[in-house]
């Protein structure tokens, strides 16, 4: 057995601090014993402890537990990272409520079981370890996360978007963003939770698309060490590095079935289980899920839970594409332009009239993100002061689909998929990107037309 974690024993009866050292050395990796509080803040600053084991009583005569109270504050207001099992004679359960209250994770009863003793002190300790991991995992990310401002543009769609956050980012309310591929629905996502009261931590995201199935407790949930073939230490899920933050869940229509119950589960009881342990964490999150799948109609189909759908979806925002919002898209461009002028050192300061004017007509299937990778490479073919219409390297319109001939939607749908195809030369990611679909979803449509 592998001795993990280091804990500190805090009881006035020497006979019982010898028998606990002789029982716990045999689990943990380090164990530290005191006579007497006295010393406690001392040990906290010298030892690297993860739990305590406190005793409630330390003055002969007196049972009422309120030392134990005491110190336990004292040790949450030092280290408020180590955890507190309390230890006494008297089982009391008001008590033990106000323990709990005041933040120790476990209330244990002497004379103890010593499996039912070292199991809570391993949970403790791991629980220690786990929230420190977490820690660590936030700051790295705070470190790492952009400070991109959201552009709102002045479409009417979008002014009536930039509304609706401003009344629901404040709140925790669940909120879906539906819209095509490439509109904006991360940003949006940002700026909620930029806004929100929880803007002081993390918005975690997940593309759950990209999550494979064999992997998806893992991600999500996390695990511990041992509990598969390559868990070679314990590892926090998204959920917990998440905790009092926002957790953005992208793409979310892509998940299986029978996943979606798992996602709902932790969803509602806002507690989750590592793969490979029994104790249960408490997580407090924001939900934001975003996809660009009809959900109404997978429900209908039977492909996504209704119960799942209503959780995630107390607030609803559908974003335009951007041929939708017309009056945008130079105001972006430009925004791009200045930013990957910046980045490859080039001397521009704008776009030549018919350059504008090109971007103004141009479809956009992709939406921004076609937009911005547009403008990045423009920057980088541009010579002169000002991109010119031919370094915008824009594709042709792909010719019309005919009706002659056509009798039903479905070969209408065919005939359109056909046709993208051949115009990509058999790219599917650009042909579902131009279709504004998924990649399974046209693998999908591709097989039942036999193309």
């Amino acid at each position: 057995m592998v001795k993990e974690g280091n804990v500190l024993v805090v009881d006035d009866n020497r006979s019982i601090l010898a028998a606990l050292r002789l029982l716990l050395e045999k689990y943990f990796a380090r164990v530290v014993t005191l006579p007497t509080p006295n010393r406690l803040a001392a040990a906290l600053r010298e030892e690297p402890v993860d739990v305590v084991l406190l005793d409630m009583n330390f003055s002969a005569g007196i049972n009422t537990g309120n030392e134990g109270i005491y110190w336990l504050r004292e040790i949450h207001a030092r280290r408020p990272d180590v955890k507190v099992v309390l230890f006494t004679a008297y089982a009391d359960v008001d008590l033990a409520v106000r323990a709990m209250r005041d933040g120790a994770v476990d209330f244990v009863v002497k004379p103890w079981d010593n499996d039912r003793l070292v199991a809570s002190l391993r949970n403790a300790c791991k629980l220690a370890r786990s929230e420190r991991e977490v820690k660590h995992l936030k700051e790295i990310r705070r470190s790492l996360a952009p400070e991109e401002p959201m552009f709102w543009g002045t479409s009417p769609a979008m002014t009536r978007i930039r509304e609706i956050v401003e009344k629901v980012a404040s709140t925790d309310a669940n909120i879906l963003l539906t819209g095509e591929n490439g509109t904006g629905k991360e940003m949006l996502a940002r700026e909620i939770h930029r806004r929100s009261a929880r803007s002081g931590e993390l918005m975690v995201s997940v593309d759950m698309g990209a999550v494979p199935e064999t992997l998806f407790e893992s991600e999500l949930f996390g695990h511990v060490k041992g509990a598969f073939t390559d868990a070679r230490a314990d590892r926090a899920g998204k959920f917990e590095v998440a905790h009092r933050g926002t957790l953005f869940l992208d793409e979310i229509g892509n998940l299986p079935l029978h996943l979606q119950s798992k996602l709902l589960t932790a969803i509602q009881s806002g507690r989750i289980v590592r793969v490979g342990s029994n104790l249960p964490v408490a997580v407090d999150i924001r939900l934001v899920s975003a996809t660009n799948r009809n959900l109404f109609e997978m429900v209908g189909e039977g492909t996504f839970r209704e119960d799942l759908l209503y959780r995630i979806n107390t607030i609803h925002i559908d974003l335009p594409p951007l041929r939708q919002r017309r009056e945008d898209i130079v105001p972006l461009a430009v925004r791009f332009l200045e930013r990957y002028a910046a980045k490859y050192h080039k001397p521009l300061v704008g776009f030549e009239p018919e350059a504008e004017r090109q971007m103004e007509a141009y479809p956009w299937a992709g939406n921004i993100r076609e937009l911005q990778h547009t403008v990045e490479k423009a920057v980088i073919m541009s010579e002169g002061q000002r991109i010119a219409p031919s370094e915008l390297l824009l594709r042709p319109a792909p010719p019309a689909v005919a009706l002659d001939g056509i009798s039903t939607l479905e070969e209408m749908e065919r005939r359109m998929i056909a046709r993208a195809i051949e115009h990509h030369g058999g790219n599917l990611s650009a042909v579902a990107q131009q279709l504004g679909i998924t990649r399974q979803t046209l693998y999908n449509k591709i097989k039942r037309y036999g193309l």
